[in-house]
């Protein structure tokens, strides 16, 4: 591959194409495109008016949004999911771009999708345990089209194990063991999925409509109107001048910019598009600065206060407010940028690599006078959520703000006229149609947990094996000196992040979470932990799986811009990101962390946030193989190991763990004097 040094911004659009499935649209002819471009402005508006100023009962604002959803879908996404966007060629079949039959899905996914919600009320509660025929064939029709948008904009995975749900519900008395149950009929399941809250209407589906559209909305607007160049500009001031500078930069500029993305791949794209050929300009291997940029990155899912969909979806399962959730991901967020900053920092010192020169980074003054007005948008977004406002009431007038200032900013570059609106919202439904289909199927996955109750039979599953392979290691000293409690506790906490790499390698963070948690929640309620900490475990190692190869989405994509090896920059992001493996667990053993956890204390606190922290450094230095000087592989391993004492901090642990890495600090100084005396 090329050693490219610039990336035009189509090179960086197909990028993002390529290695983002959800944005890989068809490109219609001139009337399909003005067509379909009125629906997707229009949906934008809708949802603007329905959460700020409308009053709509929910059935019918989640049938509208879904009716959007699909009939855009079908419009945007072709048959077979190409990952390049060329126009289709003429054919009988197909008019202006668009195959006829898809046009035809789309009416009947809008169809569907509304029949339903436009129903009296009266008459839907009547039906439901006694659906008439057309509610059959309705019900049925939208599940098969929720499904095939879905494969269409996500892929494969999502739809297959939804699939695989399915089937569990219908042959229920075929099951072997606990997973056994009383099994359901076709028109059990559909009046379940269908004409309930339960299903495909459900409480993910209502989180896209009412929340996380706007957010995503907002987060394009803002970008729009320079809020992201103002990111990158800062960061590159701040953190340029040092070891490795542009490394540096990529994580500040990525920690900024996922305070109004939830996308991975957005992110690195964005960001990247600077960073990535900075990195390689100072010294840096094309593989790392890719890995940096995808591991900074995926940050952004995690990072107040936009965060993913997910955690949206938490708000709705906890009923707790926003600020809650954004305060308890606060610091983990923060350890997670510490740790890619860890181990960047000693890859630099490794290497020798310089930062940047003064005249190539900009001042801190003269960023803000440029983009000042870009602030204001993201100032009144935090500012009503922290006073308590609901987030959608937050977001219409974040998004409010941001048509003001880019009608009116100052700095003309990034100034909107009517055109860049109408783009601009047009994008924002873009964004939201992959997730809007996943959402749906999920509610079909979530239908047939609480149908049948699998998801406790999985927590039992889940917790009955861990207490097995907890009850034989417990067994073997020195390992004895823990209670078989903790054990099972510890072991369940591996196999539920391991199903949650597993998963997210084929479906996004959100419907990780969502299935997930299903299983995860009961099981880890058995073992007393709270059920914040037990939703934050699945979020982050959801969130994992975009730097987590064979399918490192986000790693991808920065190998396209850095010119690398994709599975190796792969590789090397999941290395650099070791540290979100390690925060999860701590956070479970200490839920002080979150700060709004049951018995938060400062001094616990404290605690742990020290400890997380020598934790995590020790474990970068460890996987980076230097610390003062080069590490041994002896020294690496043991490095590993003593990290790994701080999942569980406290004063006892914090100080053994000290007592036994001061050798190796002490051998690595005797190391450093000897070379610098050779020198």
């Amino acid at each position: 591959m090329t050693d490219k040094v610039e990336i035009t911004e189509d090179e960086l659009a197909a990028i993002e194409r390529k290695y983002d499935p959800e944005l890989a649209f068809r490109t219609p002819g001139p009337i399909m495109g003005v067509v379909i471009s009125i629906p997707l402005v229009a949906l934008a508006v809708y949802q603007y008016y329905a959460s700020g100023f409308g009053l709509i009962r929910e059935l019918l604002h989640r049938g509208i949004f879904l009716a959007f959803m699909l009939g855009l879908l079908f419009l945007l996404f072709s048959w077979k999911r190409s990952l390049t966007t060329n126009v289709a060629p003429k054919a009988w079949w197909r008019f202006d771009g668009v195959s006829i039959l898809d046009i035809l899905l789309a009416i009947l996914g809008v169809s569907a999708a509304l029949y339903l919600p436009l129903l009296p009320p009266v008459e839907v509660s009547q039906r439901v345990g006694n659906p008439d025929p057309s509610d059959i064939f309705m019900g049925s029709a939208l599940l098969l089209l929720v499904l095939e948008a879905t494969r269409r904009s996500v892929g494969w995975t999502l739809p297959f194990i939804a699939c695989l749900f399915i089937i569990f519900a219908l042959f229920g008395p075929w099951m072997p063991g606990a997973l056994k149950h009383g099994g359901a009929s076709w028109t059990g399941l559909i009046n379940h999925l269908y004409m309930t809250n339960q299903g495909i209407y459900g409480v993910a589906l209502g989180v896209m409509a009412k929340y996380v559209f706007l957010f995503v909305l907002f987060g394009v607007l803002a970008m729009r109107i320079g809020l992201g160049q103002l990111f990158i500009d800062l960061a590159m001031a701040i953190a340029g001048r040092y070891a490795g500078g542009p490394a540096k930069v990529a994580i500040f500029s990525s920690a900024f910019m996922g305070t109004i993305s939830g996308s991975s791949i957005a992110n690195t794209v964005t960001t990247g598009s600077l960073t990535i050929p900075a990195m390689k300009r100072v010294g840096y291997p094309a593989h790392f600065a890719g890995a940096v940029e995808a591991t900074a990155s995926t940050g952004g899912q995690i990072t107040p206060p936009i965060l993913g969909a997910a955690a949206f979806i938490m708000v709705e399962y906890l009923e707790i407010p926003l600020r809650d959730v954004l305060a308890a991901a606060l610091f983990p967020a923060l350890l997670h940028y510490f740790g890619v900053l860890i181990m960047v920092h000693l890859e630099a010192k490794k290497l020798g690599l310089r930062g940047l020169s003064a005249d190539e980074l900009p001042q801190v003054i003269q960023v803000l006078r440029a983009h000042w007005a870009s602030l204001i948008p993201l100032i009144i977004l935090v500012s009503l959520i922290l006073s308590g406002r609901t987030p959608d009431y937050a977001a219409v007038w974040g998004i409010t703000a941001c048509v003001v200032v880019g009608l009116l900013n100052p700095n003309t570059t990034h100034r909107m006229g009517l055109r860049d609106l109408w783009q601009a919202m047009s994008d924002g439904s873009k964004s939201t149609l992959a997730v809007g289909a996943a959402a749906a199927t999920v509610g079909i996955v979530v239908g047939v947990v609480t149908l049948t109750g699998v998801g406790f039979r999985l927590g039992f599953v889940v917790v009955q094996t861990a207490n097995d392979i907890g009850n034989f290691v417990g067994g073997i000293w020195p390992f004895s000196f823990f209670a078989i409690e903790q054990w099972a506790l510890f072991f369940s906490l591996v196999l539920i992040a391991v199903a949650c790499v597993l998963m997210g390698a084929g479906v996004p963070t959100t419907a990780t979470y969502i299935i997930l948690v299903a299983v995860a929640a009961p099981a880890l309620a058995q073992l007393q932990v709270q059920p914040l900490v037990s939703h934050f475990f699945v979020f982050y190692y959801g969130v994992l799986a975009d730097i987590t190869p064979p399918v490192a989405l986000a790693a991808y994509a920065a190998a396209g811009i850095a010119g690398s090896n994709p599975f190796k920059t792969g590789n090397t992001a999941f290395r650099l990101g070791i540290a979100k493996a390690l925060v999860p667990f701590v956070f479970v053993y200490s839920p002080s962390l979150l700060l709004v956890a049951d018995g938060f204390t400062w001094a616990a606190f404290t605690v742990t946030l020290i400890g997380a922290m020598i934790g995590i450094g020790l474990l970068g230095a460890a996987f980076s193989g230097y610390l003062i000087t080069h590490l041994s592989k002896v020294q690496r391993w043991y490095l590993g190991a003593v990290s790994l004492l701080f999942i569980s901090p406290g004063l006892a642990t914090m100080v053994a763990g000290l007592l036994l890495v001061s050798p190796i600090f002490l051998l690595q100084m005797s190391q450093a004097k000897r070379l610098n005396t050779t020198t």
